[in-house]
């Protein structure tokens, strides 16, 4: 009997790991790109009208590098550079002015560089890109929060906390009636021109925002969500030769249908071929469809945002990719 209960498992696993990602692999690895998606929900919610871009990837000439901006929030009257930090456990700031949280039960520790400085860094960047592609933005338009997700984020002191940093209580107490009573967190910073100047401004600034480099955008089953960079493929050389035409310049999103649960029929890759016309001004595309019948033991090489290493995710567990221009 142990023995059959024994070989069992043993199967199990092997199926599950010639089938499946790792799900503590998978968790780990959406964790940050589902909390930026859940607050751009709640913001969305609240500032009706308003525009949240997710995943930014902005150029920076001094460091000749992409920075990372987790959301930029655009109302009528300004716009927000929020850093999403999903800690949790007790907040304090060690000398270095590191960020050290403390979780109330394991006592496991985490430091990592102040994100309210993090963030400021950022506004600067965001505000030379925006210059260079013909946006110049009033003197305090743009603004800078760290929003901490999390109900178990918590400071020793309760006077800890900057003005600049959200919590879950403050996040979850926003209501779109009630939005003006806790405007302090969002400086206004109304734009002393006429409204027609004003919209203009307004549609300028999301159509820049919007044809700005993001993330790319993985999403797995199970509703799951990772920013980070799309790599390639790996399978068998007729599989590639067949996925060659999945390229960034082309495609902007791929989808996944008609996967067996254990491979017995070929997974169908759904290319949505998406071109971007650069004649008109803000994102436009011609797309196109196209089927491509591929094994399900292909791969997709993905590198999460924030990882130092790529994971390959199998065909049957990713649903769609978004690619960015």
């Amino acid at each position: 009997m142990w023995v059959k209960i024994l070989c069992g498992l043993i199967f199990y696993r092997f199926v599950r790991r010639f089938f499946y990602e790792d799900d503590a692999d998978l968790d780990l690895d959406s964790s940050h790109c589902d909390s930026l998606l859940a607050v751009a929900k709640r913001l969305e919610k609240v500032y009706k009208g308003c525009k949240v871009y997710v995943g930014l990837q902005i150029p920076d000439p001094d460091s000749a590098s992409r920075q990372n901006i987790d959301l930029v929030l655009v109302t009528d009257q300004e716009a927000v550079v929020i850093s999403v930090k999903n800690v949790s456990g007790f907040v304090s700031v060690d000398k270095d002015d590191n960020w050290v949280c403390t979780d109330a039960n394991s006592r496991k520790t985490e430091r990592f560089p102040n994100p309210v400085s993090e963030t400021k860094r950022l506004v600067p960047i965001l505000e030379e890109y925006l210059e260079q592609r013909g946006v110049a933005l009033p003197q305090g338009y743009l603004s800078y929060k760290v929003i901490c997700p999390n109900p178990s984020t918590s400071s020793v002191r309760s006077e800890f906390f900057p003005s600049e940093v959200i919590t879950y209580d403050k996040l979850a107490q926003l209501k779109p009636e009630q939005r003006s009573l806790y405007s302090k967190w969002i400086k206004g910073a109304l734009i002393s021109r006429n409204k027609k100047t004003q919209e203009s401004f307004y549609e300028k600034l999301n159509s820049v925002l919007s044809t700005a480099p993001i993330s790319d955008r993985l999403e797995i089953k199970g509703n799951k969500f990772i920013l980070g960079e799309f790599v390639e493929f790996k399978g068998k050389q007729d599989d590639l030769q067949a996925l060659r035409k999945i390229k960034r310049s082309k495609v902007s999103r791929f989808t996944v249908q008609k996967i067996s649960m254990f491979g017995f029929v070929h997974p169908t890759v759904q290319v949505v071929y998406a071109r971007r016309d650069y004649r008109v001004e803000g994102p436009s595309w011609s797309s196109q469809t196209e089927e491509i019948s591929v094994r399900s033991s292909t791969e997709v090489v993905f590198q999460p945002q924030n990882s130092t290493r790529s994971r390959k995710y199998k065909l049957s567990s990713v649903v769609s990719i978004l690619l960015s221009a």
